[in-house]
């Protein structure tokens, strides 16, 4: 379902310079799933220079402004890559953090591994330290395949045969702009890039910067800090990007939100609220799961299987924490999801900054 107001904008103005920057600055600092101390480190630089109260725990750094309990964000800022498990032997880091192997009953789809076996083929890394951040090498992808043992991926690489168990190797990448969309590895730095800008621009509530989202484990972080220091209603925004299977099909909107997810419902009446806030300022929005049913229905009378409803973060947290913790989602439309050209529309980018930017004043 699609609530029509105006389409997107044939032309899209030009996003805000100093969000540019922040973003150019996050999408060259790696953050590989279960690695990711070193864009910690980052992040809480970036916030503290922008008058942000930043407290870091397991798994999540929390930053804070004048009015802490006034509206809540939260963003996940890992990003695929690899992990090394042996000499030169490489791993798909965000099954290795979710500890999917046929060792423990819980392997991968096969489907997933064939999908991403073909997505990073000569693609150029870099190893560093987790913790530091420090450069270990830089390398490229040779070859890349499904283990028949351990019914697991294996990358092979090229220059980075020095390293040792445990070190995390980042996709190079770089953010690239046309007159319309930003493309580069988006998933998550888009949002929390967009985050960080909010402090730039006064923002007093509370941003969750969440890691191992890829690996299914963010929201456990999160529903810790909740159980620690939240109130009896906690209603939470969790900001990403959202897959489309073109990038015209992305363009067709200019923000995601949803009613439910494969775990849980949200938040009705803050979903309503952030709808509403779409219309008053003429954008044209799409519940992805209204989306997923539809096309759902198309699929079975084709005689095909149909898709999930997807996981997400929030979803996860609700299901969990049994009322203390509910919320909605914003998503900004993308296509070329998981790759190093995910792409995202620039009418899509400003239309979140002026959302996230108008429920932080309500």
């Amino acid at each position: 379902m699609t609530t029509t107001l105006q389409p997107p904008p044939s032309s899209a103005s030009a996003l805000p310079q100093a969000f540019i920057n922040i973003l150019t600055s996050l999408v060259r600092s790696p953050s590989v799933v279960g690695a990711e101390h070193s864009f910690f480190r980052v992040l809480q630089r970036e916030l503290e220079e922008r008058g942000a109260n930043v407290t870091w725990y397991e798994g999540l750094l929390v930053a804070q402004g004048k009015r802490p309990n006034s509206v809540f964000f939260s963003a996940h800022i890992d990003r695929h890559g690899l992990v090394c498990t042996g000499p030169n032997e490489f791993q798909y880091a965000a099954f290795v953090a979710g500890a999917r192997s046929d060792l423990l009953g819980n392997s991968v789809d096969e489907q997933l591994m064939q999908k991403i076996v073909h997505r990073f083929g000569q693609e150029h890394v870099f190893a560093y330290e987790p913790w530091s951040g420090a450069y270990r090498g830089k390398g490229k992808v040779t070859n890349a395949s499904i283990c028949e043992y351990r019914n697991n991926l294996i990358f092979e690489l090229e220059g980075l045969e020095h390293l040792v168990a445990g070190t995390p190797v980042a996709f190079t990448d770089t953010l690239k702009m046309t007159e319309h969309t930003l493309a580069g590895q988006l998933d998550n730095v888009l949002t929390a890039a967009a985050l960080v800008y909010r402090f730039e621009q006064g923002f007093e509530g509370t941003a969750f910067f969440t890691a191992q989202e890829e690996a299914g484990k963010s929201w456990r972080y999160l529903l810790e800090w909740f159980r620690r220091f939240g109130g009896s209603t906690n209603q939470l925004i969790v900001v990403d990007t959202s897959p489309y299977p073109t990038f015209e099909a992305a363009n067709d909107q200019h923000l995601v939100l949803r009613n439910k997810d494969a775990n849980a419902h949200f938040n009705t009446a803050l979903t309503q609220k952030l709808a509403r806030t779409c219309a008053d300022l003429n954008f044209q929005v799409q519940y992805k799961d209204a989306y997923v049913e539809a096309h759902n229905k198309t699929l079975i009378a084709k005689g095909e299987q149909p898709t999930s409803l997807g996981s997400t973060e929030l979803g996860r947290i609700i299901s969990a924490s049994h009322g203390l913790v509910d919320g909605t989602t914003l998503q900004i439309p993308t296509s070329g999801y998981h790759t190093m050209s995910e792409t995202a529309p620039i009418a899509a980018v400003n239309a979140f900054l002026a959302v996230i930017q108008r429920m932080s004043q309500t």
